[in-house]
């Protein structure tokens, strides 16, 4: 018995490996309904015509617009579950579209109506699928960091601590022709004419 159990276990993970991963899933049916949307946005009438729909253009771009929104919304959320079950839903207003406003006079209207219609519920499953094993990322723990400054010590302690072994780079000196006629050149040159002064006196 229990080496029975254990052989349908390794052939449920068996299929489980097999089968896509959620994650692809969810990224594929995103780019898929991406450009569906645009599709529709750009040539409502064609895409009316090979759903063999009497569908007006209006009411295809709005499709359009929802399967962008769904496709767009996948990619960039965190959490992809809400934006697949919409797609669910939009496959539900699709195939509820196919059934009422197919042309029902013409023989070559049914049949694309028909296969747009397989197709629907086949993408139907998956975003199914999709959408009930997509995990939301987890939320991380929000931190308090109001009572930190970004400095090791408290901020009087902190106040000049840097120029005390601040020695100025050779290539942002200023150059040895011009030192005297820099501040700290004066100042040295001031000093010295301090000590010859001085001296002078003294002497």
């Amino acid at each position: 018995m229990d080496s029975r159990n254990e052989s349908k276990q390794e052939g449920v993970r068996a299929l489980k490996e097999k089968l896509p991963q959620p994650d692809s899933v969810a990224r594929g049916l995103a780019w898929f309904s991406i450009a569906l949307g645009i599709a529709e946005l750009v040539a409502p009438r064609m895409m009316a015509r090979a759903a063999g729909v009497n569908a007006g253009p209006g009411a295809v771009r709005f499709y359009g617009l929802r399967e962008l929104a769904c496709g767009v919304g996948i990619l960039a959320s965190r959490n992809p579950r809400p934006f697949l079950w919409a797609r669910v839903g939009g496959d539900a207003l699709d195939l509820g579209t196919l059934a009422l406003s197919s042309n029902k006079w013409s023989a070559r209207d049914r049949q694309r109506a028909t296969v747009a219609a397989v197709n629907v519920a086949c993408v139907t499953a998956l975003d199914v699928y999709a959408a009930k094993s997509a995990a939301a990322a987890p939320r991380l723990p929000s931190v308090d960091y109001s009572d930190r400054t970004g400095f090791a010590k408290s901020a009087e302690e902190m106040r000049g601590a840097a120029l005390a072994d601040f020695e100025t780079p050779r290539d942002m000196r200023a150059p040895d022709a011009l030192a005297p006629y820099t501040r700290s050149g004066q100042s040295a040159a001031q000093a010295n004419v301090g000590r010859t002064g001085s001296a002078t006196n003294g002497a």
